[in-house]
């Protein structure tokens, strides 16, 4: 026997088709906005994610030398490969780019709730547009994606910030300030405590007085006085980010989000809006998944200068979430229909199984030659709605058996009206 490796998940047909049902839905929502699905390697070059993090980064990756002297890793994350993709063909992609893709992803790090080591995301990115409407539009399509898997208001939160306005907040402050750590440290503000929180920023460059101040600004959250206290790059920022909620709310996800400064996002490449979604419960303690606006990723990767904003839906938080509201897919298999053989039927019993199958439905026919008894609780444990007992006595008489699982009911079928003109005919249409 062989275990299973350490961060990495089976997933049985039950759970499969749950997590079928989840994907399939997220996906409908993103093809209703236009965005259409991308193919994308799971394997890349180790230095273009060491270009974009440093050094340090290949502690965390699955990250080796191939049989070609290549340093290369597992992918962890999309976004430094679909900016690959942009720059490869920039001049010859229609703007806005609108990509979207759901695969799995590597990173060796610490397993905990919701974060393993191989993991699954849909990621939705829009390109060639600095407009709010763009922000918004993924708002939106996040907004509808859990709307459609049966979420409300009442289960989630959509937390939009702005990096632009900690940026411009931290260097109107009189002090040498590392704003990339300093906005790392907004973003640990609420798993830390404060003396916790305001050491970070004192360790990024403000002084304790001025951390303090920092940090009751943001956590008030008025716009107004933060615009007024930041200046013209801080009342540009505010203004952008009230006129993407402007917009999120024209496209009906306004109701789902509230302003939330502490919301920073680690990653170093944001530059404007981002946002997290949360439990609004609390009872999903991290956030769900988050994206946000990375206008100068593009360039950095050899291109053009390309505006762009994202989002990540990570399944396992994804799965946590609809758990706790009661809404995750039933983990359990469904079958149409069950051929049931008896006797030297097998020519008829595939004829209608055909006819079942190319109307659209699932349909099961024993491969094993087992007898009734084990047909039926095979039939059973498949959750087979209707069973089809096809006889050599019923062929005689020109008939086929129809069994409602559910009540138990059956009734006999001339063969020739089975499926018949129905696409998918039940019990009940031969009472």
């Amino acid at each position: 026997m062989y275990d299973r490796l350490k961060g990495f998940r089976d997933f049985y047909p039950g759970e499969m088709s749950a997590r079928r049902e989840v994907v399939d839905t997220v996906e409908t929502a993103a093809a209703r906005y236009g965005f259409r699905e991308i193919g994308t390697p799971h394997l890349e070059r180790t230095q273009m994610y060491v270009d974009k993090s440093g050094e340090e980064i290949v502690e965390e990756l699955y990250a080796f030398e191939d049989k070609g002297g290549r340093e290369v890793t597992l992918t962890p994350e999309l976004t430094p490969t679909v900016a690959r993709m942009v720059v490869a063909k920039q001049q010859a992609l229609s703007k806005p780019i609108k990509w979207v893709s759901t695969r799995p992803f590597w990173r060796y790090e610490q397993v905990q709730q919701g974060r393993f080591r191989e993991f699954y995301q849909t990621n939705a990115d829009i390109f060639g547009s600095s407009e709010p409407e763009a922000d918004a539009e993924i708002l939106a399509f996040c907004a509808d994606a859990l709307t459609d898997l049966g979420l409300t208001a009442d289960d989630f939160e959509f937390r939009v910030s702005h990096r632009d306005i900690l940026g411009g907040l931290l260097r109107s402050f009189d002090a040498d300030v590392d704003v990339a750590d300093a906005v790392r440290a907004v973003d640990k503000s609420e798993k830390v405590e404060r003396e916790e929180y305001l050491g970070l920023l004192s360790d990024a460059g403000l002084s304790y007085d001025q951390a303090g101040e920092f940090a009751d600004l943001i956590e008030r959250g008025d716009l107004d006085e933060i615009a007024e206290f930041g200046g013209d790059d801080v009342e540009a920022a505010v203004e952008n980010l009230r006129n993407v909620l402007a917009a999120a709310d024209d496209f009906g996800a306004g109701e789902f989000c509230e302003v939330s400064l502490s919301t920073a996002r680690g990653l170093d490449y944001y530059t404007g809006v981002v946002f997290e979604c949360f439990d609004s419960t609390g009872d999903v303690s991290r956030a769900t998944f988050g994206g946000g606006r990375y206008d100068d990723l593009i360039e950095s990767f050899g291109g053009q200068p390309t505006p762009a904003v994202g989002v990540g839906i990570g399944g396992a938080t994804l799965q946590l979430l609809c758990q706790r509201a009661g809404v995750w897919p039933e983990e359990e298999l469904a079958t149409d229909y069950y051929l049931l053989t008896v006797g030297d039927t097998r020519a008829v019993a595939s004829d209608i199984a055909r006819d079942l199958r190319t109307a659209g439905n699932v349909v099961e026919v024993d491969v094993s030659g087992r007898s009734f008894g084990a047909q039926m609780s095979y039939a059973d444990s498949v959750n087979a709605d209707t069973v089809v007992i096809v006889g050599e006595r019923d062929l005689e008489n020109g008939e086929v058996t129809v069994k409602d699982m559910a009540s138990g009911d059956q009734t006999t079928v001339p063969v020739d009206d089975f499926p018949g003109d129905r696409d998918a005919p039940t019990y009940e249409d031969y009472e």
